[in-house]
């Protein structure tokens, strides 16, 4: 079998030596070519017609993020990122992943050095699942909702004072999403869809790397009508709101009251290798039956959410749903739910949110 071609994008000399050298050390990979900025990636992509690339955000002349858009646009290629784990790394990286990017890899922190090795095994992985990868669904623009300029409050906690209404408590159905690789766009997609004053809480397992998952809740807020917020531990759940879970944590939601409900954040060993686990949140709303849940998995690799998932709908989930493989960027999480034959409903990723809000606020 011939091995896949790479093109390495990074403006360090030394860094593109490094990068040659990991990936030249897996047979399934051959380097057929390193551009030292994005300008010179993108020209060489067209002429090398490379199956996977991997490519620096801060270069001169033109910088990682402009070049993957010309990239999508004129030649798509699966991209994987090479990330600084800062924080403005991380709100780069999230635009690099909406823009069409598979995934990324975070380089070390602190001055280059052969600490870069310690990502290697992550690096070849996510090359591998790259190749695997059609990128020519996903080269169209994502709609983007009109930005409201007053959302509604998070009311403080343990305010056992504020009328309910008005803390927005009184819902009666919950969404609970999980995803993984491609998830940043796909939640793009889905969460921009939804309405002002939407009558549901959405809590969200996306496996990211800490401070990853502010800059995802971030930039998600920017383009949602829902609020939307990383998660913190003892945070009251609230109707027109979404939950991602941070980095490093499982998130559950546990009953507080009557009809009130809180995240409760753990360390607990990963579930799957996974921590957040999507098995972990889904199976922490099998207790709330008094709530109409609506559980969603799209976009990821391996199988995490799919068991979590059979257990709802056994426990009386309203609504089980499946990302459809031609829009997913790897058809794994979806798939596994497919396989246990417990989802209700598969779609595209266009028509998830409409079919949500559909079922929570039906028309008159």
């Amino acid at each position: 079998m011939q091995p896949f071609d790479v093109l390495v994008v990074d403006d360090s000399v030394f860094m593109r030596k490094i990068i040659f050298d990991l990936i030249s050390e897996d047979p399934g990979f051959r380097v057929v070519g390193t551009a030292k900025n994005g300008k010179e990636g993108v020209e060489m992509a067209k002429r090398l017609k490379p199956h996977v690339m991997t490519m620096d955000i801060e270069m001169p002349e033109m910088n990682g993020l402009d070049a993957l858009r010309v990239i999508m646009k004129e030649h798509p290629v699966p991209v994987i990122m090479l990330s600084s784990l800062t924080q403005e790394g991380a709100q780069e990286t999230i635009k690099a992943l909406e823009l069409g990017a598979i995934d990324f890899v975070g380089k070390p922190s602190g001055s280059i050095s052969l600490d870069l090795y310690k990502v290697k095994r992550l690096l070849l992985e996510k090359l591998h699942i790259a190749v695997k990868t059609k990128v020519s669904h996903f080269t169209s623009p994502v709609p983007t909702a009109p930005k409201v300029m007053q959302k509604p409050k998070l009311m403080p906690r343990g305010n056992a004072e504020t009328p309910r209404r008005d803390r927005q408590t009184g819902f009666e159905h919950l969404i609970a999403i999980g995803t993984s690789t491609g998830g940043p766009r796909a939640l793009h997609q889905v969460l921009s869809g939804f309405p002002e004053h939407f009558p549901a809480p959405v809590v969200i397992v996306q496996h990211m790397p800490p401070n990853f998952t502010k800059s995802l809740s971030q930039r998600l807020d920017s383009i949602s009508n829902l609020r939307v917020v990383e998660a913190e531990n003892g945070m009251s759940l609230e109707a027109g709101t979404a939950y991602v879970a941070p980095g490093g944590y499982h998130m559950c939601i546990a009953r507080n009251g009557a009809r009130a409900y809180r995240i409760h954040l753990t360390k607990e060993d990963p579930r799957g290798g996974h921590r957040p686990s999507v098995d972990v949140m889904f199976e922490s709303l099998l207790p709330l039956k008094e709530l109409k849940r609506h559980a969603v998995l799209m976009t990821g690799m391996g199988s995490d959410g799919a068991k979590g998932m059979l257990a709802l709908k056994q426990a009386g989930a309203v609504t089980t749903i499946a990302e459809a493989e031609n829009t997913c960027i790897v058809y794994g999480m979806p798939r596994a739910a497919v396989e246990l034959k417990c989802v209700t409903h598969i779609l595209p990723q266009h028509e998830i949110c409409g079919h949500l809000v559909q079922t929570v606020i039906p028309s008159s």
